[in-house]
């Protein structure tokens, strides 16, 4: 077998570390020597304990696709796919795949020697049941994905044959798969109620670490997986989940040390700002690229007010989206154009924002649709839920609540915990508005079309539960998810960008990156574009 240079870097541990400074022949005393470009082998043992601002009580990635899931369960459960430090899928429980030339079948080569936690063989069985009893019925971005999907076929334990009734691009599944690919054990969950496994917060994987236990509202706790298929992996011994909630509390136990990390902008933005300044730490959105993200504004149109066109418009137009962005969160951001960022060159549509600031216009909107200042100038009241994925999700809630007063809308703001309001929005339906995260994840038919296209089941967190249905929308939705032609893709998707612009169902207010504070102890890290969703498997501490 044949090894490049960047394959010998890889497996002695020092790719991710940085080599640009090396010479020649240092290199190649560290790659006899498996040393770091610092001078030190990585570290073997250790615990690294991590900062989460809030729990979602759901474990299993299988079922529930959100960050808040990954930065704990992705070291645990294992996808077919994963992003490489290039940015491109590479193999996990997948080593190959190909596609047929009508793009109806993808077939995938599956790792042989891979055992789950509890000691049975991972086979083909395992991705059947996942794909079809999960991916296609329960997942909240993966219903979307797979709604064409007929069958998987396993006519070995390590070949799955998968089918679908419209062409499926290959690159759109391997990079839907980083995110929406993970396999739960079939022998766990078949002949159970899928929603209400134990396993879905006690996880059973494949992966680097090993589920050890869950205390609500204090912490989860993973260990090493001794039987890891990557030889000579992990390194750590530990990793500790800590939910520290106050702002105040999760930075002070960063710099005492008691938490090393703190990803998917955990902290307060004010602490990220002081701490880029801090020789201890590293501020960077350096290994989230592939999670940009928006502030969101969702409308139930079920409400008579937000059912017109026109007062979901004024709305849009009753608040200063560049103010907010430039007082509340550091100018970490712009006006969004539309629900694809510009940082997607294969897909963003070169537009401008569909709704700038125009108290005036709102104001006309507002009239214009019969709804006139009354006693006290108030036009209507609106209930406001936020869905708390981070700091700045209540100060831009506290922004509309001042912002459409000044145009007459009185607006209540229900403060409830992340499972609470993503219960209250996605299943109960009880919102006029609701305020949090929309994250897209480098195509628009991964995690993005979802928010417009109707049909995904009642309950799915993020997903189109406003009582808003498109006929345009839903078409161009599909047809662009099944075209084969780059180019064709992107214009369908100009079309889609345009259309849901203009009913906005949804408003994408601001286009961001996330940031991580990492103590500089920590090695081994932020070394792929979704690291904080990643495994973590070649991660390492210093005593």
């Amino acid at each position: 077998m044949i090894i490049d240079r960047r394959d010998a870097l890889k497996r002695a541990g020092l790719l991710a570390l940085g080599t640009a400074a090396w010479s020649p022949a240092a290199l190649t005393r560290a790659l006899a020597q498996g040393t770091s470009p610092q001078g030190t082998a990585p570290r073997r043992g250790g615990v690294l304990t991590v900062q989460l601002n809030g729990e979602q009580r759901v474990l299993n990635p299988a079922i529930r696709a959100s960050t808040g899931v990954y930065v704990i369960t992705s070291k645990i459960v294992e996808p077919l796919v994963d992003l490489d430090q290039d940015g491109k899928p590479a193999g996990v429980l997948a080593t190959a795949w190909e596609a047929a030339p009508d793009g109806k079948t993808v077939t995938f080569t599956l790792r042989q020697g891979v055992t789950w936690h509890d000691g049975k063989p991972f086979t083909s069985a395992d991705v059947q049941y996942t794909a079809m009893e999960m991916w296609k019925k329960y997942l909240n971005y993966g219903t979307q994905l797979q709604l064409y999907l007929e069958a998987v076929d396993t006519p070995d334990p390590h070949t799955a044959v998968f089918r679908y009734a419209r062409p499926m691009p290959l690159d759109l599944l391997l990079r839907a798969l980083c995110d929406l690919g993970y396999v739960a054990p079939r022998h766990v969950f078949e002949g159970t109620n899928v929603l209400e496994n134990p396993a879905n917060t006690a996880p059973i994987g494949t992966g680097p670490f090993k589920f050890v236990s869950y205390e609500r509202g204090q912490h989860v706790i993973a260990e090493r997986n001794p039987t890891y298929w990557r030889e000579g992996f992990p390194y750590l011994d530990r990793i500790v989940w800590r939910f520290i909630t106050d702002k105040a509390a999760a930075s002070a136990a960063l710099e005492t040390g008691q938490v090393q990390l703190s990803t998917y902008n955990a902290l307060a933005l004010a602490d990220l700002d002081r701490l880029k300044s801090d020789k201890r730490f590293t501020v960077s959105s350096k290994g989230l690229e592939a999670n940009a993200f928006n502030n969101t504004l969702e409308f139930n149109t079920r409400r008579k007010e937000l059912a017109d066109v026109r007062v979901r418009r004024a709305i849009a137009h009753a608040i200063d989206v560049p103010f907010f962005i430039e007082n509340f969160i550091y100018g970490l951001g712009k006006p969004a154009t539309g629900p694809i960022p510009s940082s997607s060159t294969a897909f963003y549509p070169d537009t401008s924002v569909p709704y700038p600031f125009d108290p005036k216009k709102s104001a006309a909107l507002l009239d214009e649709a019969g709804f006139k200042r009354g006693a006290g100038g108030t036009r209507f009241s609106l209930k406001l839920v936020p869905i708390m994925n981070g700091e700045d999700v209540p100060l831009l809630a506290t922004f509309i609540q001042q912002s459409l007063q000044a145009v007459g809308i009185k607006v209540e703001i229900v403060n409830l915990d992340t499972a609470g309001a993503l219960s209250t929005v996605y299943r109960d339906w009880n919102f006029d508005l609701a305020t949090g995260w929309h994250q897209y994840r480098g195509d628009p038919a991964v995690s993005t079309t979802v928010w417009y296209r109707s049909g995904s089941p009642k309950g799915a967190p993020w997903t189109n539960q406003y009582g808003w249905q498109s006929d345009l929308v839903d078409r161009l939705t599909d047809e662009a998810a099944s075209e084969l032609d780059p180019g064709k893709r992107k214009a369908l998707y100009a079309q889609w960008v345009g259309a849901v612009n203009d009913a906005l169902p949804v408003w994408m207010m601001t286009e961001r990156t996330f940031l991580s504070a990492t103590s500089r102890r920590v090695h081994g890290d932020h070394n792929t574009p979704r690291w904080g969703s990643a495994d973590w498997h070649d991660a390492w501490i210093e005593a």
